[in-house]
């Protein structure tokens, strides 16, 4: 936003932190940081998104993470929380959003793109649901891990036990080998995070190239593949998966 710009309009925020950023942005925190032209400094960013006086969509980086992170805190709460960052916060703004959002701002018209960009801010738009690739993947394991329960209900029982003594799939045993080699040599900050789940256990979302997974350290693994279109293949515990997801989560956390 330029400065004769009027008002903007902040509808949604997210993080973009070591430990939390939007997987349609990449990876891993650098990957994503890249994505928008931004250093990837320790303290991260907040992503605003709203609409200018004219209802086109803006996403404002702000490097008070801080800040964001209490306005989420508060509206998951329910509460109210006028986030308005100070200007000298504000890093920098693209048109557009990254995610799709079914909300607008009152007495605004409906959020459309900006009539026109340059291209050192090019448009940032939510990825093609009909589409297939890296972001879409990505979001499907975001969203495997947000309703894990849902998805877990899907999978076989017998799958739990792996107890036929088969190996796993040559796509399948290359991603384990992978996982692996992170608990061995930290990958960029990010493409391994961590997060609490019932019953003490911890919710575990890695990243690596062409491959998404989401998994319960007390549960099986779901993976998703850029070469499997919409597919999601359950990983049995057996056993190495335990103490993988283990070893991941100590990693994560050590981490962030």
């Amino acid at each position: 936003m330029g400065e004769d710009d009027g008002e903007f309009y902040v509808l949604s925020a997210v993080l973009l932190t070591p430990g939390q950023f939007p997987s349609v942005l990449g990876d891993d925190y650098p990957d994503a940081c890249d994505t928008l032209g931004l250093e990837p400094w320790a303290d991260g960013y907040g992503l605003l998104f709203g609409q200018d006086a004219a209802g086109a969509r803006w996403t404002v980086v702000s490097d008070d993470a801080a800040l964001v992170g209490c306005a989420i805190a508060a509206w998951d709460c329910g509460m109210p929380y006028d986030l308005t960052p100070p200007e000298r916060t504000v890093v920098d703004s693209f048109p557009g959003w990254p995610l799709p959002l079914a909300v607008s701002a009152p007495g605004l018209p409906e959020p459309h793109d900006p009539a026109a960009t340059d291209d050192d801010h090019p448009l940032l738009s939510p990825p093609d649901p009909e589409g297939w690739g890296p972001a879409q993947r990505r979001l499907g394991a975001d969203e495997i891990s947000k309703q894990w329960d849902q998805w877990r209900s899907q999978v076989p029982d017998s799958v739990n036990r792996n107890d036929d003594g088969r190996a796993p799939s040559e796509h399948v045993a290359k991603v384990l080998a992978e996982a692996r080699e992170y608990t061995r040599t930290p990958p960029p900050a990010g493409r391994v995070r961590s997060a609490p789940a019932a019953d003490g256990a911890r919710l575990v979302r890695a990243d690596g190239p062409g491959w998404s997974l989401a998994a319960r350290t007390d549960d099986i693994a779901l993976l998703l593949l850029d070469d499997q279109p919409r597919e999601v293949l359950p990983i049995g515990r057996g056993p190495e998966l335990p103490a993988l997801l283990h070893a991941l989560d100590r990693m994560a956390r050590a981490s962030g």
